[in-house]
């Protein structure tokens, strides 16, 4: 079955559900690193995005805007940089698979409000909150800019870009 557009599960709708010891099968996330470059420097400078709408972030999204930051970040050298994901997909996404094709009206006639199987999982996400930042030396802030607008392109919800640190040092 291919995978669903990622508008059916944006909304928040009821509460979040995490208790993944009750449920069987819950695919893992495919978030692989959230810290990224040099992890040992404190770097003046630190911009980060935050969420302008509260909504789910599915993990393939995450990863998505990851890697995109993260290809456009090794461009100032891996040393140069230090790109962190501060939302993690807790919350598991459950749907009732429905039959497709000749006949599936009479099979999929089954129960209303269905509880589903598990098929990914999701960041609950509320306005305001801080989803990714990335911190580089004054010279380096375009670079770090570019990266995290072309991070918010993948993300279901639009974003706000914030200097945290060092915006007096920007030219």
């Amino acid at each position: 079955m291919a995978r669903k557009p990622g508008r059916m599960y944006r909304n928040l709708k009821g509460p979040a559900y995490t208790r993944r010891e009750y449920m069987g099968g819950v695919p893992g996330s495919k978030v692989v690193h959230f810290d990224m470059g040099n992890l040992k420097e404190e770097f003046p400078v630190a911009v980060s995005i935050v969420a302008k709408e509260s909504c789910q972030i599915r993990h393939n999204a995450i990863e998505a805007a990851r890697i995109t930051a993260n290809k456009c970040l090794m461009e100032l050298g891996r040393l140069n940089y230090h790109f962190k994901i501060f939302i993690y997909p807790h919350h598991v996404l459950r749907e009732n698979k429905q039959a497709t094709g000749a006949g599936a009206d009479r099979v999929s006639q089954g129960m209303r409000r269905a509880f589903g199987k598990a098929v990914g999982t999701a960041a609950r996400v509320k306005r305001g909150q801080r989803l990714m930042m990335v911190e580089v030396e004054p010279k380096n802030f375009l670079k770090a800019k570019e990266s995290l607008r072309k991070a918010g392109n993948k993300l279901p919800t639009p974003v706000s870009y914030v200097i945290e640190r060092g915006a007096e040092l920007i030219k």
